[in-house]
């Protein structure tokens, strides 16, 4: 309703300024390069006035005007609104009366607007209409500071005698007023707010990061780092002291790495949050991870896997004993396959026990043990204690030594289920890759039951996606067998997905099961690669390439995204 009623004030504003239509062809095209509203386009090019729609939407809204340049805004209202939110959002506040906030804005249809000041400041909103341009002037003029001169003006006073070469120190806060200022409202809410936005736009992690100005946040959605906001120099130390008494961690450490966790409650769901601090050149870096046990809830069903594969899983974790790898870089999901696979398994006659480095979620019914290499709690010995627990279903976070392999193999041997992954390429690697850590071949032939490698890779978001044409000659460079004129797909970009083009991420994956043949090519010393053929050929297996080439081509994916998660696997 809200954009209809701004197209009818636009169509008459552009009748009665009898603007040509090869004008409104014109702004158009700006409009699809630039992709912002008409009305701003018109405006920028003098053909209508930002003055004029006002009046009319005034008119039709009933909401006050407000001429910005003959009010005086109250000072304390920067503790509600920061300057970063009035600039996100090209607002300015008037007043605060009990549990009302009144404030300017010269887009009065953004309901969105509206709803977000309401969770950021726990206020009712009023609304009163200004132009955009008085709103800019507004907020330079309210929250601004002294404009800071040039080196080139600064340098014009300097004498070759006013130098004086002193010894660079770092300087070191007081901690009790660093903690005081941490537990002001205004940290607590930039805290807050940055923590919110993150689980909004479906992050998956934070980066708040030290520049030598101050601190940049941003947030990994989709795989891909984003860019959101800058805090200021002087809030950057009780940022780092909040979110370190959220996580209980020492505030007075601020030369050595610290890790930590917190939970919240977040609209009646629970969320943890895995905290890594890592001091660099210009402060501590923060990275908190978003631990949302919705996505293990899903269990195998919701990893978008193929009928083939999901069955092979499925097989294998029946087994009583054997063991379950899955391999894969850092960040490609393999935490959270072994975590839906136990969350299947997870049943109350079954002793569960984990050890883990870190802890990724934690699950009721597990026995989870955090490792801890300083102080001699290895993968290792972790392992072995475990195994005196009388576990039926063993999960290894991360095979990384011989030591460690050798226990896990030994205990799916002897009556354990094992679960664990490993960093190799495609799942036949993980064969060899143990056998180059020094455990003997029939060893591992004996207790594998599958090995799974797998990727992550951006799904086309469902609002904006269109088909697109794929040349014969990209189809040719790419070397498989599909038939020039297949229909693919990309995402446009829209508000959904912050005009990305993707929204959401899916697994690819292969799938090898360790069957008869696969144990005697192993011991026979066969390569991986000979492993891989033969999986293809008797077992039906999809390698990580193929599989996303068919994601791509049932349009859950585009091209582009296959080539950049599984080029290597060409």
């Amino acid at each position: 309703m809200s954009e209809t009623l701004k197209a009818k004030i636009l169509n008459t504003l552009i009748k009665s300024s009898g603007i040509t239509e090869e004008d409104i062809n014109e702004a158009m095209v700006l409009q699809k390069q630039r992709k912002v509203g008409l009305d701003k386009i018109l405006i920028e090019k003098g053909l209508i006035k930002e003055q004029d729609i006002l009046v009319s939407l005034v008119r039709e809204l009933n909401i006050p005007f407000i001429n910005l340049s003959k009010y005086k805004i109250d000072p304390s209202l920067k503790e509600v609104i920061s300057e970063r939110i009035a600039r996100q959002y090209q607002i300015i506040p008037l007043s605060l009366l009990e549990y009302t906030l009144t404030i300017a804005l010269a887009d009065p249809l953004n309901v969105f607007i509206i709803d977000d000041l309401k969770n950021i400041t726990g206020k009712e909103i009023e609304v009163v209409m200004s132009t955009s341009t008085e709103i800019a002037k507004a907020i330079d003029q309210y929250y601004g500071t002294e404009a800071q001169s040039s080196v080139m003006e600064i340098s014009q006073d300097i004498q070759p005698g006013d130098f004086e070469i002193v010894m660079e120190q770092e300087g070191e806060a007081d901690v009790d007023s660093v903690v005081d200022e941490s537990e002001k409202a205004p940290i607590i809410r930039m805290v807050n707010l940055i923590i919110k936005e993150a689980i909004r736009q479906r992050a998956s992690d934070i980066h708040i990061e030290p520049t030598e100005e101050g601190m940049r946040v941003r947030y990994r959605v989709d795989g891909v780092l984003h860019d959101v906001l800058k805090v200021p120099q002087e809030n950057q130390n009780a940022m780092i002291v909040r979110i370190k008494i959220m996580s209980r961690l020492d505030i007075t450490v601020n030369q050595l790495p610290q890790d930590g966790r917190f939970k919240l409650k977040i609209s009646s769901k629970e969320v943890d949050f895995r905290v890594s601090l890592l001091p660099t050149t210009f402060g501590q870096k923060i990275v908190m991870r978003i631990l949302d046990k919705g996505n293990l809830s899903m269990g195998l069903d919701g990893l978008d896997l193929t009928e083939r594969s999901l069955q092979c899983i499925r097989d294998a974790i029946k087994s009583p004993f054997g063991m379950v790898m899955v391999t894969g870089p850092t960040g490609s999901g393999k935490s959270t396959t072994l975590y839906s696979i136990i969350n299947e398994l997870n049943t109350v006659d079954k002793n569960i026990i984990t050890v883990e480095d870190p802890v990724e979620y934690l699950v009721e019914g597990l026995t989870q043990i955090q490792a801890h290499p300083e102080i001699g709690l290895t993968f290792a010995e972790g392992l072995r204690a475990m195994l005196r627990q009388s576990p039926d279903i063993v999960m290894v976070g991360e095979i990384r030594d011989n030591e460690t392999a050798d226990i896990a193999i030994k205990a799916s041997l002897t009556g354990q289920l094992v679960f664990s992954t490993l960093h190799t390429n495609d799942a036949a690697g993980a064969l060899t890759r143990l056998v180059d850590m020094g455990v003997e071949p029939f060893l591992v032939s004996s207790s594998l039951v599958l090995v799974s490698a797998q990727r992550l890779c951006r799904k086309i978001c469902a609002q904006c996606k269109t088909p697109v044409e794929v040349s014969k000659e990209t189809l040719e460079d790419m070397h498989c067998s599909i038939k020039p004129g297949t229909v693919f797909y990309e995402g446009k970009g829209c508000a959904a997905c912050r005009k990305t083009g993707y929204l959401g991420r899916t697994c690819i994956i292969e799938v090898l099961e360790v069957d008869d043949t696969v144990r005697d090519m192993l011991i026979g010393g066969k390569s991986s690669d000979e492993i891989k053929q033969y999986a293809r050929k008797e077992q039906g297996m999809l390698t990580l390439w193929e599989d996303a080439l068919a994601k791509a081509m049932a349009g859950v994916t585009t091209l582009e995204e296959v080539l950049r998660v599984t080029a290597h696997d060409m």
